[in-house]
């Protein structure tokens, strides 16, 4: 049943929400929304070890992103989806607020740092093929509300960031971190609703068998003992990079070296040898302006510092 309609249309380069609306659930659907380069990959890699009860490597391309408008067009993708005979996972890169929620579909979100998911992203423009570039030009000069190529962004950190944080332009008029704190503020809205789960990277990081429990037991899913050392360990950063070809492939299409730059260095903290006290305290003042202070404490620590969620006050 549905219990909330999209609230707003998101239309940008990449992402089409309108994309949703032949999408028809199916008790148990998966649902991955998150902000780019927070762990998605990670987390579909997640949701596929824990459906299909097997550590072998599998094409991830199962778990498609259905706002996505440079890839696969919307008419083959749902047909797609609709032949799956397994539990289905979906994955999405839009704000909770642009999604349908359906009882039966079971959704989960992964948070990141701004700071590293933009440290992140940096790395993932900087990996494009000039044909990528090209393919997200003409989407944005044939879509009349974009009317423009996409901007190219400076390819150094601090730059870079500065870049992501500065306010809106003529030439991007929403400003990079803002669409990411909305998009944090949406999810964080709707924290205590049963069929939402919020996972934190840093909390992957620190227990990543710990919070796949969590996962597995919000999905209703049992795994034999035996086997759950075999799930964790083809979770883990190394075997994803090394099964990469498997889960990914295709993936060189769109990025220098495929998914040795795709999955760079799933590591945190890079921001601390680039930005200056400045550019941290410019950073503080835009979260503190737009986030509430539990948002800001579980985006910048995770669950296991911070606390569940669900019991944050604001």
């Amino acid at each position: 049943m549905l219990s909330r309609a999209p609230i707003r249309v998101v239309r940008d380069w990449a992402c089409d929400s309108r994309q949703w609306s032949g999408y028809k659930p199916r008790k148990g659907d998966v649902i991955i929304a998150t902000a780019p380069k927070v762990g998605t990959t990670w987390m579909q890699q997640i949701v596929n070890l824990l459906i299909f009860q097997s550590p072998q490597p599998r094409w991830l391309g199962v778990s498609p992103w259905l706002d996505c408008r440079f890839q696969m067009p919307i008419e083959m993708v749902l047909p797609m989806i609709e032949a799956q005979t397994h539990r289905r996972f979906l994955k999405s890169h839009l704000p909770l607020d642009a999604l349908p929620i359906y009882d039966e579909v079971r959704y989960i979100h992964v948070a990141r740092d701004g700071r590293d998911a933009c440290m992140s992203l940096l790395n993932h423009f900087n990996s494009f093929v000039p044909e990528a570039w090209e393919v997200l030009d003409a989407i944005g000069l044939a879509d009349e509300t974009i009317k423009q190529p996409v901007p190219r962004p400076p390819r150094t950190a601090r730059e870079f960031f500065l870049y992501w944080i500065a306010d809106s332009d003529k030439n991007m008029p929403v400003r990079m971190s803002e669409t990411f704190f909305g998009l944090e503020r949406s999810f964080w809205s709707e924290r205590r609703r049963s069929n939402l789960l919020l996972v934190h990277y840093n909390d992957l990081k620190a227990d990543l068998s710990g919070e796949m429990k969590r996962i597995a037991d919000f999905l209703g899913i049992e795994t034999p003992d035996a086997l759950w050392p075999q799930l964790v360990e083809a979770a883990s950063f190394e075997a994803m990079k090394r099964d990469g070809g498997t889960l990914l492939a295709g993936i060189e299409r769109a990025f220098k070296d495929g998914h040795q730059t795709f999955l760079y260095q799933g590591t945190n903290n890079r921001w601390r040898e680039v930005l200056t006290d400045a550019d941290l305290d410019l950073y503080g003042r835009k979260v503190n302006a737009e986030l509430s202070p539990s948002l800001i404490r579980w985006l910048g620590e995770g669950r296991l510092r911070a606390g569940d969620p669900k019991s944050a006050p604001d």
